[in-house]
């Protein structure tokens, strides 16, 4: 909604603009990723996939209560009626999450299999279906961001989506963090989640290329199954492309890259400061330039 959410560590902000145009900031611990998951390759990413959504979904509740606020009357709670309110708003949050990625993979990968077997009475080859599937896939997906793109209320979440990449690149640029350096910088950021979930769609292709059923509904199943493994797949080219500038990294991350000129817009200069107000308070990027300073020469 109207904020920004960065993540640093342990910890996260969470950055919003209220009705009466201060800006709150709510830091929140983190879960750890010092045990032994967060340290295996693809496990680690389908943690972290996990994860985001909640933190994600978190972010965005605690924004929007901000407004749900301003349109009703502040009530005073007990300490056990804060509790009771706090249980069930976790329980409405767990179960959005739930049905979010159901939703998610009924549209995104059930749909398109479905679609893809019209075909299957003129195209015999599982590797060419599988290739359209894809491409259906993501024509559904570019479909989806065009559709939601043009509400008002998606539009100032792209522009704050916008802010928080600004933020991060002049970061990373080694320029000091002010509204002017971030208001030059790039939308576009390779660690980003759209990028991620396009490599999902591009790594999807090849793995299900090779699920061989007879039966239409295993075959389904099977695809649903290989999605948490294929997120933990596409995590660590996300991992290796942020860390690392070349040509191979840089071609591959183009379509993700021109992606995000659907899922990121420009801010006004009262999001790049919600956006600044969130990094600052769980990151300390004076310190991370001063001991980075090599990679800005």
């Amino acid at each position: 909604m109207e904020g920004v959410m960065m993540r640093n560590g342990k910890k996260y902000a969470i950055a919003v603009r209220k009705p009466d145009k201060e800006i709150d900031i709510c830091i929140k611990d983190a879960k750890s990723t010092d045990d032994i998951w967060h340290k295996i390759p693809i496990i680690r990413g389908m943690i972290t996939f996990v994860d985001s959504l909640v933190v994600g979904m978190s972010s965005l509740t605690h924004s929007a209560s901000f407004f749900d606020e301003e349109d009703a009357p502040k009530k005073e709670l007990t300490v056990e009626e804060q509790k009771k309110k706090d249980a069930a708003d976790k329980a409405i949050m767990g179960g959005t999450v739930v049905i979010s990625f159901v939703l998610a993979l009924a549209l995104f990968f059930a749909l398109p299999y479905f679609i893809s077997l019209l075909v299957k009475k003129i195209i015999y080859s599982d590797m060419l279906l599988a290739l359209i599937e894809g491409i259906i896939r993501i024509g559904i997906f570019i479909g989806y961001i065009w559709a939601i793109s043009k509400m008002e209320d998606i539009k100032r979440t792209f522009m704050y989506h916008g802010a928080e990449h600004k933020c991060i690149n002049c970061i990373e640029q080694g320029l000091p963090l002010t509204v002017d350096n971030v208001r030059a910088s790039s939308k576009q950021h390779k660690r980003c989640g759209t990028s991620f979930i396009f490599i999902v769609f591009i790594i999807s292709v090849f793995f299900f290329m090779f699920i061989r059923f007879d039966n239409v509904w295993v075959k389904l199943v099977a695809r649903l199954i290989l999605v948490p493994f294929i997120a933990g797949v596409s995590y660590e080219f996300i991992r290796i492309a942020g860390r690392y500038d070349n040509g191979i990294i840089t071609v591959l991350s183009k379509p993700g890259m021109w992606l995000q000129n659907m899922t990121t817009c420009e801010p006004d200069d009262d999001m790049i400061e919600v956006g600044i107000a969130s990094v600052e308070a769980v990151f300390d990027w004076k310190e991370f330039q001063e001991n980075n300073i090599g990679m800005f020469l």
